[in-house]
């Protein structure tokens, strides 16, 4: 780029024109010619007075340059008063990032109440593009999905960024936009034209419209998998087939179960049971071989709905009431107070499942008049048919069995493990009219009062419902005890760490749980005087205490008796919770694992009590590696076995708009990322087993649970897989469990000529483990 004096830029101006503003844009500033109806004040940032530069496009901009420090700045006021924008829909700002990198850009607009509208945009390096930031709060999720569609993006012929924001001003007192870096570690330029409002009412809407298509995907992106028509569907999925069965062929040294024979015997007992050997614990099958769990979650055909009511103008192509594809609609109503829901539009009312519909598409037969019709069977007549259940059962576990896997994950169709070929797994999902208590995340709801009645009702009920059908099933590994609760608050300051003591005490004394909590304070201080002192604070009457809103003390170093307290409560709370599961799991399912609580926040005491009472501990890890997740030398010193029961990456080149926590930069590098990931948790010896999340891509406008719409899966929502991805992910699998039988055998060889050896002392060839079973280790059949 070049830099030029001011008198050089203004011949410039004569001969290069700038980019006309857009219809119905008001332009309050222009920082290639200022004029004195802005202030403009920058913190650790520079606007030098006399330059412009012409970009590669013809454009003219002026460049800002943010040092390095907490926040450079550059803030815009009003000469005089304030700006009166309770006309206006958006703030308007031409910018292009001078960077060969993306850029993350705060801005904050302030109104005279000192209220804010804030927003942090990613800026793209490229051309330049006019950024628009609604004045009223706005995201993706007031449009019902969590992800909105790439920007920049082409309007027309304008390139615009739609930003997201949140907060809230008077829009008739704004006196204030601030721009700024977070935290740059060297300096930073962007490029700066006109600064403005506009109206916002269409904006949005051009923006999401459409950006459906008939098939289910995004019409704002193309790859490789992408579907245009049927024909090219079912070529797909015919060769698919072709392929499948080749794998499965070569599927060798596996026992029913899929446990490895090449691996060390252990007892058979006729269930799941777990066994540490040698320093490495290990899922045991039935027949008494050693298991990895290589798991896929959420295997079904019915969690791929997404909701159209209100919002019919995102989809091109809906089918139309009465024909063959409008089987595919329902209605459901996702209105809650739960986490997931807040900020969150289009949350009930009628959806659409693609997914379905284009498995239909695949399976339709040629009618017996020679045309070819949705689900027509040749037999009878034409015209369509429901669903298709078994068939769909069947290729689902072809392809995991094909690629690898060897367990039905989380959040599948249950009817998947009653085929008797792959291993799975079940979630206690305990519902009831019990007490809960707040953490402050609450992302699925308040976390169950386990001191409550009916709490232990309502887990006796769940329990039994769920081994009504499986009490005796050998291909049960075992089941969840529910998932992601609210243990902890996020992040890792006292607030956080100790938000579930801290939730508990500003509750009413009608919740069990703060009566638990005020009898274990007076059991151990006697008198309010006692407390007071240990506390620091001042308690004149226990009444106090038992009002709502209570606000419990933060702890602190002057009173350590603050941290004892609150963590002496919650590992009560968190024994009798896993504690009342054990026991009802032990009369209804003693054949079966406790597979530990899914955490995905949680506090050591959890971490410990499920420990004590579950055969597994088992965590959500959103990281590059297991290691990343949790401080496994403080697991292995719970001596029990650890799975990985939701792991994944992402990426944002499928269709898709969101490319999950774990977002890698393109599909191709989502196979190493999962290679990556599996090795670092063969070599963890406390690991059984790692689950990816998921089995097929969330729908583009958002899942009914809470608007996810990520491309994590193995296939898309036409039921095609991505065949880049599926081959890394089966040769990682493959090679895993050839690694584990490998080590499993030289280990069994060093015990065996270790034993032979002499010795002088005794050592216990289990390294301190043995069988288990749920509930603490009891020992036994089935354990």
């Amino acid at each position: 780029m070049i830099r030029r004096s001011l008198s050089a830029f203004f011949a410039l101006l004569v001969t290069t024109p700038l980019l006309a503003a857009p219809a119905g844009q008001q332009t309050l500033f222009n920082f290639v010619r200022p004029a004195d109806v802005v202030s403009v004040a920058t913190v650790d940032a520079s606007l030098p007075q006399y330059n412009a530069e012409q970009t590669a496009e013809g454009e003219v901009l002026r460049r800002v340059t943010f040092n390095p420090a907490t926040a450079p700045s550059v803030r815009l006021t009003p000469q005089t008063g304030v700006w009166d924008w309770s006309q206006s829909g958006m703030m308007t700002l031409r910018i292009q990032n001078a960077m060969s990198w993306a850029l993350t850009l705060d801005v904050t607009v302030q109104s005279s109440n000192g209220h804010t509208l804030t927003s942090r945009i990613d800026l793209p390096a490229g051309p330049a593009q006019t950024l628009l930031l609604p004045l009223q709060a706005n995201s993706p999720r007031s449009q019902g999905m969590r992800a909105g569609p790439p920007m920049p993006m082409t309007v027309d012929g304008q390139r615009i960024l739609l930003a997201s924001s949140e907060g809230q001003i008077d829009r008739s007192q704004v006196v204030s936009v601030t721009l700024s870096i977070p935290q740059p570690k060297a300096a930073q330029s962007i490029l700066l034209e006109r600064f403005g409002v506009q109206d916002g009412d269409d904006v949005i809407k051009t923006v999401y419209s459409s950006i459906v298509d008939g098939y289910g995907q995004s019409t704002r992106a193309k790859w490789p998998e992408r579907v245009a028509n049927d024909e090219q569907l079912k070529a797909a999925a015919a060769k698919e087939q072709q392929q499948l069965k080749g794998w499965l062929a070569a599927r060798t040294g596996l026992d029913s179960y899929g446990g490895l024979l090449k691996g060390p015997a252990f007892e058979a007992t006729g269930f799941f049971r777990t066994e540490k050997r040698n320093g490495r614990w290990n899922l045991v099958t039935p027949e008494g071989h050693p298991f990895y769990s290589l798991g896929l979650n959420a295997v079904t055909a019915s969690d791929s709905q997404t909701y159209v009511a209100g919002r019919e103008w995102m989809f091109a192509d809906l089918p139309k009431d009465g024909t063959p594809l409008a089987a595919f609609y329902g209605a459901s109503n996702h209105r809650n107070n739960n986490g997931s829901s807040q900020g969150r539009a289009f949350n009930g009312g009628r959806w659409y499942n693609f997914y379905t519909a284009n498995v239909q598409r695949i399976n339709a037969q040629p009618c017996a008049a020679g045309k070819t019709e949705l689900g027509a069977d040749p037999v009878t007549a034409c015209g369509p048919q429901a669903f298709d259940a078994k068939r769909w059962q069947t290729h689902a576990l072809d392809r995991l069995q094909a690629w690898g896997f060897n367990t039905v994950g989380n959040w599948s169709d249950p009817q998947l493990g009653l085929n008797d070929r792959v291993p799975y797994t079940l979630p206690l999902s305990i519902v009831g009219d019990y007490n809960s208590i707040s953490t402050g995340s609450d992302w699925w709801g308040g976390m169950p009062d386990p001191f409550d009645p009916r709490f232990a009702m309502a887990a006796e009920r769940a329990v039994a419902i769920a081994a009504r059908d499986h009490r005796d099933d050998p291909w049960l590994i075992g089941y969840f005890a529910d998932n992601e609760l609210a243990w902890a608050g996020a992040g890792d300051e006292p607030k956080a760490r100790y938000a579930l003591a801290l939730g508990t005490l500003r509750m009413t004394t009608d919740a069990p749980a703060k009566r638990a909590f005020l009898k274990q304070l007076r059991d151990k201080y006697r008198n309010e005087q006692g407390l007071s002192n240990a506390w620091g604070i001042d308690i004149p009457a226990w009444e106090l205490m038992e009002d709502p809103g209570f606000e419990g003390p933060l702890p602190n170093a002057e009173h350590p008796e603050i941290e004892a307290d609150y963590t002496y409560f919650q590992k009560v709370f968190a024994d009798t919770y896993f504690k009342t599961l054990s026991d009802s799991l032990k009369w209804h399912a003693p054949n079966h694992l406790l597979l530990g609580g899914r955490f995905a926040v949680s506090t050591p005491e959890a971490v410990a009590a499920c420990a004590q009472y579950c055969d597994v501990l088992s965590f959500n890890f959103y990281t590059l590696q297991p290691q990343d997740g949790y401080d496994f030398a403080t697991l292995r010193e719970l001596n029990k076995p650890v799975m990985i029961t939701e792991f994944n990456f992402g990426s944002r080149d499928r269709g898709p708009f969101w490319g999950g926590v774990t977002d890698v930069a393109n599909e191709e590098a989502r196979g190493p990322a999962y290679a990556k990931f599996v090795k670092q948790a063969v070599a963890e010896p406390s690991i059984v087993g790692v689950h990816w999340f998921q089995y097929l891509d969330q729908p583009v406008t958002g899942r009914l649970l809470d608007g996810e719409n990520g491309h994590f899966g193995m296939i898309g929502i036409t039921d095609l897989p991505f065949t880049g991805f599926v081959d890394s992910v089966r040769k990682t699998n493959v090679q895993a469990l050839e690694q584990l039988s490998q080590e499993a055998s030289k280990a069994q060889v060093d015990a065996d000529e270790a034993l032979k050896a002499p010795r002088q002392t005794p050592q216990d060839g289990n390294d301190g483990g043995s069988a288990s079973g749920h509930a603490g280790g009891h020992s036994g059949k089935g354990h």
